[in-house]
């Protein structure tokens, strides 16, 4: 990608910096001179740079590999924050002395720091920590050296903040696995706060949603795996309920502990959700996340088995009724799932998920190229000798050995993972005699973003796990 600067009342396009070489710009001094530019090594490391536009001179800035993000100029421009997982398995907060070139260490947790920036006038500095799969914002006072106390919200979680031009005014946003976030201003002086929107659907009542918790399990070889669970109300060891052991995509990705209206749609109709955080999620240090490194479909795919044990050992989950769902990578995790451990699923639901790996990594478009060779470290070189085990951990080459109910759910114009892994896949399938349904959404892309369209899935997918993995009777309308 290249640099434009746009005149907002002439929308005459300047080029700020024309890129050759495969970077990233991460980050723009408060006078446009100074460039930060990251350049990706492999799926957890990347290189920084600072690049000078009068001299032209281009600084590295990291000494070793390791995983680094721009965060933010200081208001005056000497100094240059980022983030860096160089010391440890966390990302810290560390500060760099642009005349002299010394770096500093600013702020340290036992989690990953994901961001961090300062106010208009640099009063504030803001800093993002994924706790547990959960935001925790610290907002520092510069001057006082103190981090402000910020507002409470009936118990929900601040998960974004913002500052008027004059910081005497925070916008943020508050919410919970349990509840949509809400948009609120703040007046720190006089410590009013006002909700600006509900965007609760007045048709939901508030109780009838499910907070979830996290858990932790240990997988096949003592790894611990964790993951967010969602129990419906209505569950108990008298009542038994169903289970989906959902996997987020990525492959690098991780559910979190905010809310998601697909999830808890289905917690509402009596399915429970574990969200597995397999290893190679983010957010968890980065050992675990390289723990999947050239071994998908095999170690991750075990630490989802194990999530079904963990849930079939639960005294309210009907341990006969536990199926897997995914979304991206999380829908290849469902695919791996029904082709190399036929047996341990009940159903998989299956959400524009890959396939065909060969086809995948070969398809990789022209402005991915700065990520492609890290995808191809991670992942394998579908031109080399890793052209075999891709194609051994490929679900389209061993459809065969499928033998539970299958929903896929595509959008045709996606660009990530193409329709025809969705159709060959499904054809597949069939010709095993399983049960198989596909939904196909011909204007939607990698996500269903339209209203109608979402409902549309959610309610085919109820329907779906209904039949074949609750078992109910399909409701007749004689009966209504």
């Amino acid at each position: 990608m290249d640099l434009y600067e746009m005149d907002l009342e002439t929308f005459t396009p300047t080029m700020i910096y024309e890129n050759k070489d495969g970077y990233n710009v991460a980050a723009i001094s408060n006078n446009k001179n100074i460039l930060a530019l990251s350049k990706t090594v492999n799926t957890n490391d990347s290189d920084l740079f600072l690049f000078d536009r009068t001299t032209k001179v281009i600084t590295k800035i990291n000494l070793t590999l390791s995983g680094n993000s721009a965060a933010d100029f200081s208001i005056d421009d000497t100094d240059f924050y980022y983030t860096t997982d160089a010391e440890g398995e966390f990302a810290t907060l560390m500060k760099y002395t642009i005349s002299t070139n010394e770096t500093e260490k600013v702020l340290a947790k036992d989690w990953d720091i994901s961001g961090s920036y300062f106010t208009n006038n640099g009063k504030y500095r803001v800093t993002y920590i994924n706790e547990d799969a959960k935001n925790v914002i610290e907002v520092f006072d510069v001057a006082e050296g103190r981090n402000i106390t910020l507002p409470n919200v009936n118990g929900k979680s601040i998960t974004s903040v913002g500052f008027s031009r004059d910081e005497n005014m925070m916008r943020f946003y508050a919410g919970g696995s349990d509840a949509p976030s809400n948009l609120y201003v703040y007046d720190l002086a006089t410590q009013k706060q006002t909700q600006l929107t509900d965007v609760l659907n007045k048709e939901i009542n508030p109780n009838d949603l499910v907070e979830a918790k996290v858990i932790r399990y240990p997988s096949f070889d003592g790894v611990t795996i964790p993951a967010i669970y969602y129990l419906p109300h209505q569950a108990s060891k008298d009542n038994k309920v169903p289970a989906l052991v959902w996997v987020h995509g990525g492959p690098g990705g991780q559910s979190r502990q905010n809310f998601n209206s697909r999830i808890q749609y289905l917690v509402n109709h009596g399915y429970a959700v574990l969200a597995v955080n397999n290893r190679g999620s983010s957010g968890y240090g980065k050992t675990f996340f390289t723990m999947d490194d050239l071994n998908h479909g095999e170690k991750d795919l075990q630490d989802c088995v194990e999530g079904k044990n963990w849930l079939a050992n639960q005294s309210e989950i009907d341990a006969e009724k536990i199926g897997i769902i995914g979304g991206s990578y999380g829908g290849y995790m469902t695919m791996a799932a029904l082709t190399y451990t036929p047996e341990e699923f009940a159903v998989g639901v299956n959400i524009y998920g890959v396939t065909n790996w060969m086809r995948t990594l070969k398809s990789i478009p022209s402005w991915w190229e700065s990520f492609r060779e890290a995808l191809y470290k991670e992942l394998g070189d579908p031109y080399s000798a890793d052209s075999v085990r891709l194609k051994r951990i490929s679900p389209l080459f061993h459809t065969d050995k499928v033998t539970k109910p299958l929903m896929v759910l595509q959008g045709a114009k996606d660009p990530r993972v193409l329709q025809v892994e969705s159709d060959e896949i499904v054809a597949g399938v069939k010709k095993n005699g399983v049960p198989v349904e596909y939904v196909l959404f011909d204007d939607e892309g990698h996500g269903f973003v339209k209203k109608e369209n979402q409902i549309e899935a959610n309610s085919k997918i109820l329907q779906f796990l209904d039949t074949y993995l609750k078992k109910e009777e399909p409701i007749k309308n004689d009966d209504l």
